[in-house]
C-alpha cells in the first residue's frame, strides 16, 4: 500500500474522529446547563430553588426555538454589511439534506450558555415572563450577531482577533448583560441598608441555602469545560494542550483565592473559592489553544484575585446585588481572558501562529484583543440596556415585594416548596435596632461585675399568677414580617422570637396544582412572632400589629395573648417586670 493511500486513510480517520469529538464536546457543553442550575440554586435561597431550575431549563429550550428561526443564520449565515451580520436562513427546513447539523448543535449549546449567565445575577426577584423574553432576545439577536464577528467570518475575525472558545463572545457578554439587568431591577430586599439620603451604610450577606449543591454545580461545569474549550481542537496535540491549560488555570485561581481570603478574612472562603474555579475557567477560555503552562499559571493567579475584587466591587462600590457572583466570574474574567491572548500567546503551543506581547509579538495582537473587547462591550451595553428598559416599562422586570419575600416558587409557579416534606427556615432580614424607646443594660456577661454574675444564677422566688406580664403570639404573612418587626421595634419591643411556619385555615389555602392535579390542601408560608411585654401595654402591641398586618384579604393573620407567670433574666438574675426592662 503506497504512502499516499496511508496518508489519505489517516486523514479520513482523523477527520471522522474529530468530527465525532466535536459533537461529544457539544454534549459536554449542554451538560453544563445542569452545572449552572446547581450553582445558581445552591448559592441562593430555598424559596426560589424551583424558579431557578425552571429558568435554567427554559433558557435552553426557548433558545433552541429562536436559534432555529433566526439566531443560527445571523451567526453563521453569509456575510452582510461588511461582516457585521450573517444573513438569516431557514436551510434547516428548506435544505435539510445539506444542512450543517454539527455546527448548528455546537453553536446552539454555546448560545444557551450566554443566556443562563444572566439568570444568576438577577435571581430571586425577576419575573419569570420577563426572563423568558430577554433570554429569547439574547439567543435570537444579541449573541448571534457579535459571535458572527468573531466566529462566523465577520469583521473581527478578518482582522485577526482571537477568542478560541468564548471568553469574550460568551462570558463577557453574559456577564455584562447580567450587570446591566441587575442594575436596572435593583437589589433584593434587605441586601443593602441605606440612610435617609439613600446612601448605603451596610451590605448584608444572603448565604446560599445549599453549598453542597453549589459545589456539585462547579464540578459539573469544570468537567463540561473540557468540551467547552476542547471541542474545536483539530489535532490530538492541540486537544491535549487545551486540556492542560483548562486544568492549570482554574486550579491555580482557586489556590490563590483560598490563600487571599484566608489572609484577608481570617478563614478560607468556601463559596468564593468555588467562584474562583469558575473564574479561572472563564479566563482561560479565549487563550486555551495559544498559551503554555507559564501563561496558564499567570492567567489563573490574576483570575483568583480578580474574582474577589469583582465581588467586593459589586457589593461595596456600585452596590449591585449579584447573588452568585456572575459579574465577577464572567464579565471581569471574560475581559481578562480575552486580553491575555495578546499578552501570553506563544507559537510553542500546538497549531498557534501568533505571539503575544510577553513572547516577542509586540503590541499588534494586544491591540486587536482590546478592539474586540471594546466593540463587543459597546454592542452588548447598548442592546441589552434597550432590551431591559423595554421589558421594565412594559411587562415589568421585577416581581412585587410580597412575591419576593414569600418566594418565587409559590408565587410564580404554584410550587409550595422545591423541597416538599422538609422544614425550611428562611428569615433573612436584619436585626432589631436601638431607639429612643429602648433601654439596654450590660452587653456582655464577661463585662459584668462579680455581684451581677452571682445574681444571675440565684434561685427564683415563687410563681406569681398575676404578674401583669403577657406573651403575645402573632401569626402573619411572611411578606409582612419586616414591617411588623420594625413597627414593634419602634414601639419599644427589642426582643422577639421568630419562627417560619407553614399553615392553612378553613379556606385550606389556595387551590394550587402539581403536574396538573389539584392538591387537597396547600399549606402556606407564615411567620410566627412571639414577644413578652410588661411595661408596654399589651393593647398597644395588639393595635400596632393589627395596623401593620391588615390588608383586608384572607390570611392577614391572628394574634394570641397569654398570661405569663414568671420571667427570669439569665444575665442578671432579675425577675418579672425587672427582667423585661431592657429586652422589651
Amino acid at each position: 500500500m503506497s504512502q499516499d493511500i496511508l496518508t489519505a486513510i489517516s486523514d479520513a480517520v482523523g477527520t471522522e474522529v474529530f468530527g465525532i469529538w466535536f459533537l461529544i464536546g457539544a454534549a459536554l457543553v449542554f451538560f453544563m446547563q445542569a452545572g449552572f442550575a446547581m450553582v445558581e440554586a445552591g448559592f441562593t435561597r430555598a424559596k426560589n430553588a424551583g424558579n431557578i431550575i425552571m429558568k435554567n431549563l427554559m433558557d435552553f429550550c426557548i433558545g433552541t426555538c429562536v436559534f432555529i428561526l433566526i439566531g443560527f443564520g445571523l451567526l453563521l449565515g453569509e456575510d452582510a454589511l461588511g461582516g457585521f451580520i450573517g444573513i438569516p436562513t431557514l436551510g434547516i427546513f428548506t435544505n435539510y439534506a445539506n444542512f450543517d447539523w454539527s455546527n448548528f448543535v455546537f453553536n446552539l449549546v454555546f448560545c444557551a450558555t450566554t443566556a443562563t449567565i444572566v439568570s444568576g445575577a438577577m435571581a430571586e426577584r425577576t419575573k419569570f415572563l420577563s426572563y423568558c423574553i430577554y433570554s429569547a432576545v439574547i439567543s435570537a439577536v444579541v449573541y448571534p450577531i457579535e459571535a458572527h464577528w468573531i466566529w462566523g467570518g465577520g469583521w473581527l475575525a478578518a482582522l485577526g482577533f482571537h477568542d478560541f472558545a468564548g471568553s469574550c463572545a460568551i462570558h463577557m457578554v453574559g456577564g455584562l448583560s447580567a450587570f446591566i439587568g441587575a442594575t436596572i431591577e435593583g437589589a433584593r430586599i434587605g441586601k443593602f441598608t441605606r440612610d435617609e439620603n439613600g446612601k448605603v451604610t451596610k451590605v448584608h450577606a444572603f448565604p446560599g441555602h445549599n453549598i453542597v449543591i453549589g459545589a456539585l454545580g462547579c464540578f459539573i461545569l469544570w468537567f463540561g469545560w473540557y468540551g467547552f474549550n476542547g471541542a474545536a481542537a483539530s489535532t490530538g496535540a492541540q486537544l491535549a494542550s487545551i486540556f492542560m491549560a483548562t486544568t492549570i488555570a482554574p486550579a491555580v485561581a482557586t489556590v490563590v483565592c483560598m490563600i487571599f481570603t484566608w489572609v484577608k478574612y481570617g478563614k478560607p472562603d468556601v463559596s468564593m473559592c468555588l467562584n474562583a474555579s469558575l473564574a479561572g475557567l472563564v479566563a482561560i477560555t479565549a487563550p486555551c489553544d495559544v498559551v503554555d503552562a507559564t501563561g496558564s499559571i499567570i492567567i489563573g493567579v490574576v483570575a483568583g484575585l480578580l474574582v474577589v475584587f469583582g465581588v467586593w466591587f459589586c457589593d461595596n462600590v456600585v452596590h449591585i446585588d449579584d447573588p452568585v457572583g456572575a459579574v465577577a466570574v464572567h464579565c471581569c474574567n471574560g475581559i481578562w481572558g480575552t486580553i491575555s491572548v495578546g499578552l501570553f500567546a506563544t507559537t510553542n503551543a500546538p497549531e498557534c501562529t501568533i505571539n503575544g506581547l510577553f513572547y516577542g509579538g509586540g503590541f499588534h495582537q494586544l491591540g486587536l484583543q482590546l478592539l474586540g473587547v471594546i466593540t463587543v462591550l459597546a454592542w452588548t451595553a447598548v442592546t441589552m440596556t434597550i432590551v431591559f428598559k423595554v421589558i421594565d416599562k412594559t411587562v415589568g422586570l421585577r416581581v412585587s415585594e410580597e412575591e419576593e419575600i414569600v418566594g418565587l416558587d409559590i408565587k410564580e409557579h404554584g410550587l409550595a416548596s422545591a423541597y416538599a416534606g422538609f422544614s425550611l427556615m428562611d428569615i433573612t432580614e436584619g436585626s432589631m435596632s436601638v431607639n429612643e424607646n429602648t433601654e439596654l443594660g450590660v452587653d456582655d456577661y464577661d463585662r459584668a461585675t462579680e455581684a451581677q454574675k452571682a445574681a444571675s444564677v440565684k434561685v427564683s422566688g415563687p410563681v406569681d399568677p398575676d404578674a401583669g406580664m403577657h406573651k403575645v403570639v402573632i401569626i402573619a404573612k411572611l411578606s409582612r414580617y419586616d414591617k411588623l418587626k420594625n413597627a414593634l421595634n419602634s414601639l419599644g419591643v427589642t426582643g422577639m422570637t421568630v419562627t417560619q411556619v407553614m399553615g392553612c385555615g378553613i379556606q385550606k389555602g389556595a387551590g394550587e396544582k402539581y403536574r396538573g392535579v389539584e392538591m387537597d390542601v396547600t399549606v402556606l408560608p407564615k411567620v410566627k412572632v412571639e414577644v413578652i411585654v410588661g411595661n408596654i401595654p399589651v393593647e398597644k402591641v395588639i393595635e400596632t400589629a393589627k395596623k401593620t398586618l391588615y390588608t383586608g384579604h384572607v390570611g392577614d393573620g391572628k394574634i394570641f395573648v397569654y398570661n405569663v407567670q414568671k420571667v427570669v433574666k439569665v444575665r442578671t438574675g432579675e425577675e418579672d417586670l425587672e427582667a423585661l426592662k431592657d429586652v422589651e
